[in-house]
């Protein structure tokens, strides 16, 4: 007699992963991904200077033009970036009354991740990256841990 075995039946549906490379994907999340980053701006209170760099180093000019007319389609990069940082913002507002959630990235923070710098300083200076850390704690946070 063998034994079979065979992954448990769930009623779990994974999500369909966005294809980014996609330009149709991009078209279609672009605009609303601008206006989404541009209100986390005001929110957060960023300097221009430190929006376009958590931007991926976005030029004065093209900053101004993009905040005036955000229909455009970005790239992955771009894209990419804006999205951790919103799930960033949306994370904190779930774990933090609003006036908190949108200091929080401007306070020192003890946690090691951060050495004592602040949580949009640790961005700044760690990129892409460092924004995918910082999106992973809030949802440990979120999930309990």
């Amino acid at each position: 007699m063998s034994l079979a075995y065979a992954y448990p039946k769930s009623h779990f549906e994974p999500t369909v992963l966005v294809d980014l490379t996609a330009k149709s994907e991009r078209e279609r999340l672009s605009k609303s991904a601008l206006k989404g980053f541009f209100k986390l701006a005001a929110a957060w209170k960023l300097r221009d200077d430190d929006a376009r760099e958590l931007l991926g180093g976005l030029s004065s000019s093209a900053y101004y033009e993009w905040k005036k007319n955000p229909d455009r389609v970005l790239d992955v990069d771009r894209i990419t970036r804006v999205s951790y940082l919103l799930g960033i913002y949306k994370a904190l507002h779930i774990l933090y009354g609003d006036k908190l959630a949108d200091e929080w990235v401007t306070l020192p923070n003890s946690n090691q991740i951060f050495a004592g710098r602040t949580p949009l300083a640790h961005m700044l200076r760690g990129g892409l990256l460092a924004m995918q850390t910082v999106r992973k704690l809030l949802d440990a946070r979120r999930g309990g841990l």
